[in-house]
């Protein structure tokens, strides 16, 4: 029976990535979680998976760091958010390479994959990883800007995963950001300058220092008595202040 151990700092991303791969791999025992790649390095040591799904971005040593370090004790695949680590990470002999949140689909051609390659020998495994890398990297020469897809945020006591395009807008106080849905409001931790870098400019406009709305979500602007330019939301009593320096935005508007 193959084994496995998955490493990433957020247990909501560790419990639906072992939900997942039972579902494609009833077979493959899971028999470690980690936290970081100081733990993730420790458990190969004392475990020896076969296989070890490592997020690249943990606090502490990164996935990167970790695959380094464990090298060809166990066969990597990387499950992340960001993609533009993928030529890297199959330099560092990577099986795979999965974006978050790992699709059902997408997770059962990885699982072929690693059943594909457990029963080869090393020599041909080998081989098959110099023409991936050889492959991948003709496909990168022009990498193109890797956006945020997905939210994890607060609701209570519970984490959900939101896809940026269901959000309406987010709005920062001095604590929290506030992530508003048709459906519900959720509370994260990362401040509007942040979310700014991250998330598609052609979707998200930053119209104030503490809001970014989606354009999609935008009904149309007016002004208010004090002659500030106000955003309305489709379906949303919400009005959001315009600062003047991205009244330019709406010019075309």
């Amino acid at each position: 029976m193959p084994t496995a151990i998955i490493a990433d700092d957020e247990r909501l991303m560790r419990d639906q990535l072992r939900l997942r791969l039972n579902q494609a791999w009833p077979e493959l025992e899971i028999v470690g979680e980690a936290k970081n790649g100081e733990e993730a390095i420790e458990l190969v040591s004392q475990l020896k998976p076969d296989l070890t799904f490592l997020d690249i971005r943990m606090p502490g040593k990164t996935g990167m760091e970790a695959a380094r370090a464990i090298g060809a004790g166990s066969n990597i695949v990387f499950v992340t958010a960001y993609d533009q680590y993928a030529v890297e990470a199959f330099e560092r002999g990577a099986v795979d390479y999965v974006l978050k949140p790992p699709e059902a689909e997408r997770l059962q051609v990885t699982v072929d994959r690693l059943k594909s390659r457990l029963a080869k020998p090393k020599e041909a495994v080998n081989d098959s990883v110099t023409a991936m890398l050889s492959q991948l990297a003709e496909k990168m020469a022009a990498p193109k800007p890797t956006y945020l897809q997905w939210i994890q945020a607060s609701i209570g006591q519970d984490l959900r995963m939101i896809p940026v395009e269901d959000i309406l807008f987010f709005r920062s106080d001095e604590k929290y950001t506030c992530v508003q849905t048709e459906r519900f409001e959720a509370l994260i931790r990362k401040p509007v300058r942040d979310l700014a870098e991250e998330l598609d400019p052609a979707l998200f406009w930053q119209i104030h220092r503490a809001t970014l709305v989606n354009v999609n979500a935008i009904e149309g602007v007016t002004r208010d008595i004090r002659g500030r330019h106000l955003v309305l939301i489709k379906g949303k009593p919400d009005k959001l202040e315009v600062s003047r320096s991205f009244l330019h935005l709406f010019k075309q508007m």
